[in-house]
């Protein structure tokens, strides 16, 4: 516990300076952004020492991914990972935090006002933009972090983008990011494994709930293997 505690406060502090870092770089070579976040997201692996093991494939038609939510290293190693210019759709708190709050406007990323009841419209509207421009859209469908082993209720606003734009969605299920636990302040060894599932068929009117049912499915079935293996 106690290594886990020293390393989780060595990462926080790794992970803000470098995240300063990122913002500096884009701001200097905004051409530039998609090479230097996925250039700094490998070097977190390399300051994290965690191991990445990837499952399924890739869609290249996707346009919209649906990720479950544990911490911020399901962001990390989807920058990593993914070889198109991700947008992600992030509360607009995160926005207002002094200078890391720029790892959302300098790359154009999307800041959504739960509070603001006209909040969707600004969203598909942000969101075509972003499509325009072949970027492809990361949402974690939960809304938060989940804190237990079942994932939250996935929230009505994937859908809406999904459905109003007629995208194609990928679900992508990512098992053992906890390791980073910041509510307690630690960072374990391990790994992270990331499963791209089949893209949705979309012809379901309860398509987003057939999702989570099926994203829950491979996270238990994941945790079975890792409790026997």
């Amino acid at each position: 516990m106690i290594l886990s505690r020293i390393k989780g406060i060595y990462y926080a502090i790794e992970f803000v300076l470098s995240v300063c870092g990122v913002i500096f770089l884009m701001w200097l070579f905004p051409k530039s952004n998609r090479k230097i976040r996925r250039f700094w997201a490998k070097t977190q692996r390399w300051f994290g020492f965690y191991k990445l093991e990837i499952s399924g494939e890739i869609c290249e038609n996707a346009q919209i991914l649906l990720i479950n939510h544990k911490s911020m290293l399901d962001i990390v190693v989807l920058e990593e990972l993914h070889p198109k210019n991700l947008c992600w759709i992030a509360k607009k708190e995160i926005g207002k935090l002094p200078i890391l709050g720029k790892i959302l406007s300098l790359p154009k990323m999307i800041a959504v006002d739960r509070s603001d009841p006209r909040a969707i419209v600004h969203l598909l509207k942000e969101a075509k933009d972003r499509i325009a421009n072949d970027r492809v859209l990361a949402i974690f469908p939960e809304g938060t972090r989940a804190k237990g082993e079942k994932l939250l209720k996935f929230q009505s606003g994937a859908k809406v983008i999904a459905d109003k734009l007629n995208l194609v969605a990928q679900p992508v299920v990512i098992v053992g990011s906890d390791i980073m636990d910041v509510k307690n302040f630690t960072f374990k060894n391990g790994k992270i494994k990331v499963i791209f599932l089949d893209p949705v068929d979309k012809s379901n009117e309860n398509w987003l709930e057939n999702t989570r049912t099926k994203m829950q499915s491979v996270l238990d079935k994941e945790r079975e293997i890792l409790k026997n293996s």
